[in-house]
């Protein structure tokens, strides 16, 4: 998916923690480019527009375009490191990619039709497994999110990957099993009813047990 940010980059001559502490004193985001049939270059961004792109929440896992000297490249950003104690970005990994370059990302479940589950109306707890799936697509496809569809699903019951709908052309990384991705737990409350009601209902069985016993 495109989020039309577009960075601007400079090759970087001064490499390793010298020259990254350099940039950063003068509001530059040290970086790297690499992939594709060219080298990995060293780059610096301007931490004005890394935090723009930043706060618009697509800076990760979209296609961006870095302008350099006014030639743009597609990229997504594979990876940034961020500082411990004030959060600003300190180093960014861009990946080239053409759209149909497919790649590795992780995608956002999110959970639908919580109503129509009979264990949530029940005071049933979902519990999530997984709150993001790791898919293969194109770059130029990437999902926003998944939906996992909670219609029927009752304590007990589990949602797995095969379960989701994924979008055209995208695969889940992991081929191998039918990963769980959420359950229907019961809660204390639950539990205690339904051993309440076992309870009640062999109590039930047995004074008419004892009852036929009688008779005889």
């Amino acid at each position: 998916m495109s989020s039309n940010i577009v960075l601007t980059v400079e090759v970087r001559e001064n490499t390793g923690k010298g020259g990254a502490r350099a940039a950063r004193r003068e509001d530059l985001v040290p970086g790297v480019v690499y992939g594709g049939k060219e080298g990995a270059v060293a780059v610096t961004l301007r931490g004005n527009e890394v935090r723009k792109a930043l706060n618009t929440g697509n800076f990760i896992a979209n296609l961006l375009e870095l302008d350099h000297q006014g030639k743009r490249q597609t990229v997504i950003t594979k990876d940034v490191q961020f500082h411990p104690v004030t959060d600003a970005a300190q180093h960014v990994d861009l990946f080239r990619v053409t759209e149909k370059t497919r790649i590795d990302v992780a995608v956002p479940v999110r959970f639908t039709n919580e109503e129509a589950s009979p264990g949530m109306k029940r005071g049933g707890v979902l519990n999530i497994v997984r709150h993001e799936v790791e898919l293969n697509c194109p770059a130029g496809a990437i999902p926003s999110e998944v939906e996992a569809d909670l219609t029927g699903l009752d304590i007990g019951d589990s949602i797995h990957i095969s379960a989701i709908t994924l979008p055209k052309g995208a695969k889940s990384t992991i081929t191998d099993r039918d990963f769980t991705v959420a359950t229907m737990q019961g809660s204390r409350a639950v539990l205690v009813d339904d051993e309440v009601e076992e309870t009640d209902a062999e109590a039930v069985e047995g004074e008419g047990e004892t009852a036929e016993g009688g008779e005889d």
